[in-house]
């Protein structure tokens, strides 16, 4: 599995006027100015008609790690909070967004209410996310839940078996699944998920067809 360490460069947003000092700071604004334009094309023409490269473009934005064309993320076999099973194998056909957390991991908080928003933005078009909790008991994981209103599935890993099946090394790490079961793209630390590359990203996977 490839890694790699957490990210500390400063990343600008796509509005020029909140990025003046970043610029003065930060020499690469070629490439901010190619990932702002990649994001205004994908708000243009329909998913389907963005280009590979292009995707790959975004995926860097978020600094994110691709995987080979064909790599095959490992199976697991999990419960929810509820008692529910998930496989992975059972969610073959969407787009699956892999979060490995837990509650005591700080990066972690920020990221959970903007899942939960992608969950309820883009769950009706074929995205799934899931997040694995890594040994805490249920009751920890439910209330914790309940503290953020979050709905989408969270999964207990009480032995750490499906996590070190994953080969993660800190928390978060987040994983891309596309709908052909392929896996597309890794993160370790947290990321910039409320970010318009980042709903780009979701929004050309959730457009590719199931093989």
């Amino acid at each position: 599995m490839r890694r790699m360490m957490h990210d500390l460069t400063i990343r600008p947003s796509c509005n020029p006027a909140r990025n003046i000092r970043v610029q003065l700071l930060q020499a690469p604004f070629g490439r901010w100015l190619i990932t702002c334009g990649l994001v205004a094309l994908m708000g243009i023409l329909e998913p389907s008609a963005v280009s590979q490269p292009a995707v790959t473009a975004l995926l860097g934005a978020l600094h994110l790690t691709s995987y080979p064309q064909g790599t095959k993320p490992p199976e697991f076999d999990a419960r929810t909070t509820e008692g529910e099973t998930v496989t992975l194998a059972q969610l073959r056909g969407r787009v699956v967004l892999l979060n490995f957390w837990a509650t005591w991991c700080q990066e972690c908080r920020p990221e959970m209410p903007v899942f939960e928003r992608l969950h309820r933005d883009f769950a009706a078009e074929g995205l799934t996310i899931l997040g694995v909790n890594l040994r805490e008991g249920v009751q920890v994981v439910q209330q914790y839940a309940e503290r953020l209103n979050l709905t989408f599935p969270l999964l207990l890993d009480p032995s750490g078996k499906s996590t070190a099946s994953y080969g993660v090394i800190g928390l978060p790490t987040t994983f891309l699944i596309g709908r052909d079961g392929r896996a597309v793209a890794l993160a370790i630390g947290a990321r910039e998920w409320a970010s318009a590359p980042a709903r780009a990203i979701i929004q050309a996977l959730l457009v590719e067809a199931a093989e």
